[in-house]
């Protein structure tokens, strides 16, 4: 069915736009400038206009935009959706005031609530007074440590002035493996008084160098050589013997004592320091080996002031290096035990142990001492050969260039022993 183009605005259709597009003639004035595009679906037509909220009422709009508005489906509806395209894009929307109609707002976030009056079930403010808290007397449970007995005594790995060669300390403990201790032997009468009398003499061992002279009654004078080697004179008879001295015979306390004089020093052996150690050992002992270096013996070095009990290793600090002049003593002190070891000894066969201190002195003056019986690391070498059940000799061991006096007299000695 044509449609009438020239009809009055009274006429128009109001019927949805046709589904497809309707020609024009070419000799119409009324031409589109576009070509005629295939409408849309009435679905996709009704959709377009739903999304455009403003339209212009088609009675205001002149026939020719009438006609493009019905036969140019394409053309954007901004287009005629007002007078202007210019006046649309000046102006802005605000949105609609308030929340949207189906919106309900949240009783709980309008609402504030009150926290419930008083403490939380279970809660107390402070603890029965008839029920205090336990407690605890730390200072029972934790003993005065002052009643405990002094911890190990811990030695050095090697001496910081001078150490022996290893071919020297293996050589020393095959001497030692091979060699057991004398054992104790009552001495005659003549040789009892002549220690007693300090008529003591040296006994050169093979690597000493140098000047040895006896200057009198129990009084030594010596000068080794340069870089002599480790060397140790002993007296040629015990100063202590088991089967006449001990504590458990007697009764009594017994001292062993002698002094050496540090007259002066020389050559040592390449880097190590020159020097002497002052003690005492069990026999047979290695002449080439200090005392206090092998078992059954003690001794004090004067390079360290190290002391020494059966080690082979650094010692164990004891007291300041000694000076050229000095004259050092060493002794040795045996004692009855006290009734508490007396106790632990009452076993058939086994004697008790004597109670031995060491003490040394500087000038006359004690200046240290120890318990042979101290604690000491299971590593630490044991004291047989020193309890007071083997005979003891006097010792001195040299290393480098040395010159001593050595004295066995009481008379000459700057320490006065006391009254026992």
């Amino acid at each position: 069915m044509p449609l009438y183009c020239c009809g009055s605005k009274s006429d128009e259709d109001a019927h949805p736009i046709p589904n497809r597009p309707v020609e024009i003639s070419k000799d119409s004035k009324y031409q589109s400038k576009k070509p005629a595009v295939p409408s849309k679906s009435p679905l996709e037509h009704q959709h377009q206009h739903q999304h455009q909220p403003f339209h212009t009422n088609p009675a205001d709009l002149s026939t020719a935009e009438e006609k493009r508005r019905v036969f140019d489906p394409d053309t954007t509806g901004a287009s005629f959706s007002g007078p202007s395209t210019g006046i649309m894009s000046d102006r802005t929307w605000a949105p609609p005031p308030g929340p949207p109609p189906s919106h309900q707002p949240n009783p709980a976030a309008t609402h504030s609530y009150a926290p419930p009056p008083g403490p939380p079930p279970g809660y107390q403010n402070q603890l029965p007074l008839d029920n205090p808290p336990p407690y605890h007397n730390w200072e029972e449970a934790v003993p005065d440590t002052a009643l405990f007995p002094p911890p190990p005594v811990g030695g050095y790995l090697d001496s910081n002035t001078g150490n022996a060669s290893t071919e020297d300390a293996d050589l020393a403990h095959n001497f030692c493996d091979n060699n057991p201790l004398w054992n104790p032997c009552k001495p005659s009468p003549a040789v009892y008084d002549c220690v007693q009398s300090s008529d003591i003499r040296p006994v050169k061992p093979p690597r000493y160098t140098g000047e040895l002279d006896v200057v009198g009654r129990g009084r030594w004078k010596g000068r080794t050589g340069d870089y002599n080697k480790d060397c140790l004179l002993l007296t040629g008879l015990p100063i202590y013997f088991a089967a006449e001295d001990s504590p458990l015979l007697t009764e009594r306390t017994k001292i062993v004592y002698f002094e050496v004089k540090f007259v002066g020093q020389h050559g040592g052996r390449e880097d190590d320091e020159s020097g002497f150690s002052i003690g005492f050992a069990a026999q047979p002992y290695p002449s080439f080996r200090s005392p206090g270096w092998e078992r059954g013996s003690v001794g004090v070095f004067s390079d360290d002031g190290c002391r020494f009990v059966n080690d082979t290793w650094g010692g164990r600090e004891f007291t300041t290096r000694f000076k050229i002049g000095e004259t050092i003593g060493l002794g040795m002190k045996f004692s009855l035990p006290d009734e508490e070891e007396l106790q632990k000894f009452q076993v058939p066969g086994q004697s008790p142990r004597l109670a031995v201190e060491i003490f040394l002195t500087r000038n006359g003056e004690q200046t240290g001492s120890w318990d042979l019986h101290e604690e000491v690391d299971e590593e630490a070498g044991d004291v047989e050969g020193l309890e007071g059940n083997f005979d003891l000799y006097g010792a001195l061991g040299l290393f480098g260039g040395v010159e001593f006096e050595v004295c066995f007299d009481p008379a000459g000695w700057k320490w006065m022993p006391p009254a026992v």
